[in-house]
């Protein structure tokens, strides 16, 4: 059964893929594309698992986040092939540090940026109970995967607010970190006290079992994305 849920405010894709595969999938980019390996076999490898996040997202019909992070790829990309040898000495060591820690990490954010958008509390919670997960690392990162996106929207209305008063970066730095940064940190413990409530509200500190609407499920999309995943970590270990 793929990993769809009945509820109709879930967010469904393309191509459903269980939160357990997602995470698997980010685990497996983070690792590999940070180790920095090169060899015959990673040569190819790396550039297929930087390109995974970006067609996940397309699938998953986040228009805006695919052509953000491929307008990000193919800076760096330019950067590294036309720009960098252009230079030397000291800024051919620092383009080069910054466009490699930049190519390294980046594969791994967007995948955690995949996993996060795409996967609702719910379907996270109820895979995280079929993989036997404690209670006490399921209710933290529950509260993660609704914090974060809050936090970000808490930031751009308070951008907005200050926007409207006059209040921008350049005119004004001071009072742009006391006017957006204060209120931002008040924000975030408000949120993060609320989320918790929420959390425990929704019974998942309770001992008993908990039931889930959301059905999830392993189909042909994950069989295939875990063989891909397990003959990379394979090439990985090996080369």
């Amino acid at each position: 059964m793929n990993a769809v849920c009945d509820l109709p405010f879930e967010k469904k894709s393309v191509i459903p893929v269980d939160p357990r595969t997602k995470l698997f999938l980010t685990i497996t980019v983070s690792t590999i594309m940070m180790s920095g390996s090169v060899g015959s076999v990673m040569n190819y490898i790396r550039p297929c698992l930087a390109i995974l996040p970006v067609c996940l997202l397309l699938f998953s019909k986040r228009w805006k986040a695919v052509a953000n992070f491929s307008l990000t790829y193919f800076i760096l990309f330019a950067l590294e092939i036309e720009v960098l040898p252009l230079l030397s000495g000291f800024w051919n060591f620092l383009l080069g540090a910054l466009v490699g820690i930049y190519t390294h990490i980046l594969p791994g954010f967007v995948m955690g940026y995949y996993l996060i958008d795409t996967t609702t509390v719910s379907e996270f919670v109820a895979a995280m109970e079929r993989m036997y997960i404690p209670q006490k690392i399921v209710i933290p990162v529950s509260v993660i995967f609704r914090f974060f996106p809050t936090v970000i929207e808490e930031y751009f209305s308070i951008s907005d607010a200050m926007k409207m008063r006059g209040i921008a970066t350049l005119r004004s730095p001071m009072k742009m970190l006391e006017y957006r940064v204060v209120p931002l940190m008040m924000c975030v413990v408000k949120i993060g006290e609320e989320l918790s409530a929420a959390a425990l509200t929704r019974g998942l500190g309770a001992p008993e079992k908990r039931t889930n609407i959301c059905r999830i499920g392993f189909g042909v999309v994950d069989i295939l994305l875990s063989v891909i995943a397990v003959f990379c970590w394979a090439a990985f270990l090996i080369w």
